[in-house]
């Protein structure tokens, strides 16, 4: 029993991390045009670290697969990758040239992180729903039987 228990839990945990990764996602697409922050600078995209939970399971054996805890979230890490630079003299964070560092959001990297989390996110539910169908088909078997 407690195999199929473990089923909702990594569907939940899997809801959980897709969930968090697009409200990242959004703060990097509400901050593609930020060149200052408190911590000085443009804004640095941020990224989700999921824990390789299907490493562990090439680690365990078919009988542990029901130890298995879903997704976890390692870190939000800041994409380390440089800030390109925007020829506007007239702006404020210009520097002695006119150019302005911008953040190193790309639109179309975070337009498809989105889709990814939100397909994700949508598989995880259809998994989570599947399996309270099937225990309802259970305790209705129970009830008549």
């Amino acid at each position: 029993m407690s195999r199929t228990l473990s089923s909702a839990d990594i569907s939940a945990s899997g809801l959980s991390a897709e969930r968090l990764r697009m409200e990242v996602v959004a703060e990097n697409i509400a901050n593609a045009n930020t060149t200052r922050t408190p911590d000085g600078g443009p804004y640095r995209r941020k990224e989700v670290v999921f824990a390789t939970a299907f490493q562990n399971a090439y680690r365990t054996t078919v009988a542990d697969m029901s130890q298995q805890q879903g997704v976890d979230v390692v870190a939000i890490e800041e994409d380390q990758s440089p800030f390109p630079k925007v020829y506007q003299p007239g702006h404020p964070d210009a520097d002695e040239q006119g150019f302005v560092e911008m953040p190193n959001v790309q639109m179309s990297s975070e337009m498809v992180d989105l889709i990814t989390a939100s397909r994700s996110y949508e598989a995880n539910l259809k998994a989570l729903r599947s399996y309270r169908q099937m225990v309802e088909g259970v305790l209705s078997l129970l009830r008549n039987g």
